[in-house]
């Protein structure tokens, strides 16, 4: 279902979909695709049936944009929406959420970490010249 603008409110005061990806840095197929899944409303449209954008829309999209980034899953990014949309703002859920996602980000810091001391020391067998099979080359394929 799609709400459709009326006569008194003015065309101009909403941003086409090309604008909306322009000032929030999405696709345009990104943008569809939160529609259709249903983290960003159906926008408003015109009578020639061009979709039409808020200011509220541009926030919205501009947070699961910067949430995907920063590598929350969608069905995360969902739940702080719902929680943000709910009239009582449960600030203490959306900390839950964010507690958890820091969890898996310090897991991923550790395998990283883990990942570039191996990396070093392959680097320093490889600069070593050593005749041979190249070191790191051997480690990578599990030799």
């Amino acid at each position: 279902m799609h709400r459709h603008l009326t006569g008194s409110r003015s065309i101009v005061a909403g941003l086409q979909i090309g604008e909306l990806a322009r000032r929030t840095g999405c696709k345009v197929d990104t943008i569809r695709y939160y529609e259709k899944i249903g983290v960003l409303a159906a926008p408003v449209r015109t009578e020639g049936g061009f979709r039409l954008y808020s200011a509220g829309d541009v926030r919205r999209l501009s947070f699961i944009r910067r949430a995907r980034e920063l590598g929350f899953p969608l069905e995360e990014v969902r739940a702080m929406l719902r929680l943000s949309d709910e009239q009582a703002q449960p600030c203490s859920e959306v900390r839950q959420i964010a507690i958890g996602h820091r969890l898996d980000v310090q897991a991923k810091i550790a395998d990283l970490r883990a990942m570039e001391a191996a990396l070093e020391i392959l680097i320093a067998k490889c600069e070593q010249g050593l005749p041979g099979a190249c070191p790191l080359v051997e480690a990578l394929s599990g030799a």
